[in-house]
Formats: C-alpha cells, sequence, structure tokens
C-alpha cells in the first residue's frame, strides 16, 4: 500500500537527505508541506513533483 503522507523525518529519508535540507526547502518554497495539528507532513505528490523538477545531469561519455 502505497504512503500519501510523509514526515519530515520520513521524506528526507525517501528523498536521501537529510531533515535541516527539507526545512530548507521548505522555508524556500521549493517543496511544499502542510500542517496536521503541531506535525509538519509532505504530501507523497508534493514530494514527487519536487523530485522531478530537479536537474538532470546529462551522462558524461566514458572511455574504458
Amino acid at each position: 500500500m502505497k504512503k500519501h503522507a510523509y514526515s519530515i523525518k520520513e521524506a528526507g529519508f525517501r528523498a536521501g537527505i537529510g531533515s535541516t535540507k527539507i526545512y530548507s526547502l521548505i522555508n524556500s518554497g521549493k517543496l511544499k508541506a502542510r500542517k496536521l495539528g503541531r506535525r509538519t507532513i509532505i504530501l507523497d505528490d508534493d514530494l514527487e513533483a519536487f523530485l522531478s523538477s530537479l536537474e538532470t545531469i546529462p551522462v558524461k561519455n566514458q572511455e574504458a
């Protein structure tokens, strides 16, 4: 079953970054977050949208 919302810690784990960076992205407006009572949550769709918006790095030619 797919999870629909993540805590800050869970979102960071899923994205491969720390909680401090998640808070920084939220504060800069790059990542949407919502409040559920006292908890800050990030919806799966918002995390996916953020990750999809990141720049793609082209693969460099590698000589063997």
